[in-house]
């Protein structure tokens, strides 16, 4: 009995001897089959990521043709994916893991999953190839690319958001070289330039150019013309004619010195971004579109997109998104511009021939209400860049130092025909009355602008006086609520003998802008220094800027074009203080006389509030006579108003009657 029960006992450990070697076996076996899977997976991952599974073992497709289709699949996005593996799970001779991919497109990061699988056979594992683990929803054959979807660009905005830039209709004209024979293309390229008034010899290079597939825009209509209209341009074989929309103001010359204009990025412009910029974007050219660009283009949206090989013949692909960023508007510039009297400032100007400008500027907000440049300045922006002797408007500027030197209006001065500085002779304006010679009030002169009075007055105000007194005036000094690139005068704070002499005159090195001179009127009819503002979000648009700007991007992509860059202000003596109501008032009694009894009488019917003003003449160059800037600056209520003309005779004949023009339509 005990000894069959030791042997019983025997058996049984022996067949648990074997059961264990059986399982420890099995798990041998599941440990490698595991391994391997695990370690497939992972060269799946990593080939995934460098666009290359030719060497991996695969089933359901030759391992070459497999690569192509992931080629050609992913070829269109321009990059590559970081791919790794998730856990692997076995069924026997099976295995399936996740993948999650991770793509840069643009600036966002498009993330997904899919499911791999694995199959072992012959002792390998070998990949179930399949479209959908490169993309979920992937279909055989189909392709994904990356498109870009164009942010809406910001409007330029006048007073009360008024719109002043925005999307208007346009027709981009030109030739399709898909349309036109390859012998008639050099033909139909010279008679669409001929049409359009292009260069014929420049444009048929630029056709010839271009690839088989191309449209080559030659011109860009708001509308069509008796001259250039759809039925001529599309008896031109391969003429076409494109509806589109483009960020435009309400007329080709609305203000585009100061708003600047919208196209396709130049090459120059792409190089200079530093990449923010891509061939066919559009992007501003000059003025404000420029300046604040960033802001103004938002942020363009991405879409990945699949489309299948084949198609329903006659049908195009139908696109299937993938993933999707959505664009971000651009920003409004809202600037100050009031629609009506900018419009009125180009109406104003349309006949003069030399460069020219207005600006109008409200005294009690320091808003500029029109910043006109008259087509002489041949698409410069005269009224805020120009640079320019100011003339006799400058004795605003030489009465506010005298009354800082205790004189009034009333105070005596002497007039004489001429006046001797240094061996140079000055002398009053042609036409000057016999009658205001000798001893004349201060009020008189200014009335009248005698030169030699206030020339003669050179010893008793300073150059720096007369510094002090311009930047107590709003003008020589930064403008830093504007928004804008301008030019707002240079005055020396030193200048001896004849210089001295000259700048009493506003000539020598005495310079202001058109914009500045509003400045200097606008201050007197204020009681307060006037800080001009264009631009009302200037901050705020400054701020996105930094913000969005791309690393590295060149700074002078937000600087105007047409601007050369001003001279430093003069900086302020320590003496300057702002002019006060009653310094205001007495220059505004002496700028009424000017239109009561001086030689700007045309301006006293001119309806609503007392008209105030001061007539300039400057002479330039070497010409004799010389020739001479003509100048007028004005108060009327609650604006203020600089007329100029670059080469224009006298002020009062000159530019006065273009200010009565001005301020009688104004209202």
């Amino acid at each position: 009995m005990g000894k069959t029960s030791h042997i019983g006992k025997m058996q049984k450990k022996l067949v648990l001897g074997f059961v264990a070697l059986a399982v420890a076996g099995s798990l041998s076996a599941c440990d490698d089959a595991r391994a391997g899977a695990d370690a497939a997976a992972k060269q799946l991952a990593s080939s995934l990521a460098a666009l290359d599974v030719g060497q991996l073992a695969v089933d359901g497709k030759e391992a070459s043709a497999a690569n192509d289709q992931l080629k050609a699949v992913f070829q269109g996005l321009g990059t590559k994916p970081s791919v790794t593996s998730g856990d692997v799970k076995l069924d026997g001779d099976n295995a399936t893991f996740p993948l999650k991919y991770t793509w840069t497109i643009g600036s966002a990061a498009w993330e997904y999953s899919s499911q791999a699988s694995l199959k072992k056979s012959g002792g390998k594992w070998a990949v179930q190839w399949n479209p959908a683990m490169l993309a979920p929803q992937l279909a055989d054959g189909e392709t994904l690319s990356v498109t870009t979807v164009p942010a809406p660009r910001g409007q330029i905005l006048g007073a009360g958001d008024a719109p002043i830039v925005q999307d208007r209709p346009v027709f981009r004209v030109g030739i399709d070289k898909t349309k036109v024979g390859a012998d008639q293309v050099d033909s139909s390229a010279r008679a669409m330039a001929a049409l359009l008034g292009l260069d014929v010899e420049e444009y048929a290079k630029q056709v010839a150019a271009a690839g088989p597939q191309a449209f080559v825009e030659g011109l860009v209509l708001r509308a069509y013309t008796a001259d250039i209209n759809e039925a001529k341009i599309v008896a031109i074989p391969g003429g076409v004619s494109i509806l589109d929309s483009l960020s435009l103001a309400p007329t080709r010359t609305f203000a585009r010195a100061v708003l600047g204009s919208v196209g396709q990025a130049s090459a120059e412009q792409i190089q200079k971004s530093n990449g923010a910029l891509r061939a066919g974007e559009t992007t501003g050219t000059g003025g404000l579109e420029q300046k604040y660009d960033s802001a103004l283009r938002g942020k363009d949206g991405v879409e990945v997109v699949g489309k299948p090989a084949t198609t329903t013949a006659g049908q195009a692909p139908a696109a299937k998104v993938f993933f999707s960023v959505p664009p971000t508007a651009g920003t409004a510039v809202k600037t100050t511009l009031d629609l009506k009297l900018q419009q009125l400032a180009e109406d104003t100007l349309a006949g003069v021939g030399p460069a020219s400008a207005i600006v109008a500027i409200r005294p009690s907000t320091g808003a500029v209400l029109a910043a006109a440049s008259g087509p002489g300045s041949n698409g410069y922006n005269t009224a805020m860049l120009g640079q320019y002797a100011p003339g006799s408007t400058f004795k605003i500027v030489d009465s506010l130092a005298l009354f800082r030197k205790g004189a009034t209006p009333d105070t005596k001065v002497q007039c004489t025909p001429t006046l001797t500085v240094d061996g140079r002779t000055f002398k009053n304006s042609e036409g000057y009355p016999e009658t205001s010679l000798g001893s004349i009030e201060l009020r008189d002169a200014f009335a009248h602008s005698c030169n030699t009075a206030f020339i003669s007055e050179r010893d008793t105000v300073s150059q720096e006086q007369l510094a002090s007194a311009a930047q107590a005036l709003g003008v020589a000094v930064d403008a830093p609520k504007l928004g804008a690139d301008a030019f707002l005068g240079s005055v020396p704070a030193a200048a001896e003998g004849t210089e001295h002499a000259a700048s009493m005159i506003g000539q020598g090195k005495v310079l202001l802008s058109p914009l500045a001179g509003a400045v200097m009127a606008a201050s007197v009819a204020n009681g307060a220094p006037v800080s001009p503002q264009l631009v009302v979000n200037a901050d705020a648009l400054a701020t996105q800027a930094q913000n969005t700007q791309s690393p590295g991007a060149s700074a002078s992509s937000t600087a105007s074009p047409t601007a050369t860059a001003p001279p430093t202000a003069t900086p302020s003596p320590a003496s300057t203080q702002p002019i006060t109501k009653a310094e205001a008032a007495g220059l505004a009694d002496m700028m009424r006389a000017v239109v009561t009894s001086g030689h700007a009488g045309f301006l006293a019917k001119v309806p609503g509030l007392p008209v105030g003003a001061k007539t300039g003449t400057a002479e330039f160059g070497n010409d004799n006579p010389p020739k001479t800037h003509a100048w007028i600056v004005a108060t009327h209520g609650d604006l203020a108003v600089a007329v100029f003309v670059e080469d224009g005779g006298l002020g009062a004949t000159t530019s006065g009657p273009l200010l009565k023009s001005f301020l009688t339509a104004a209202g």
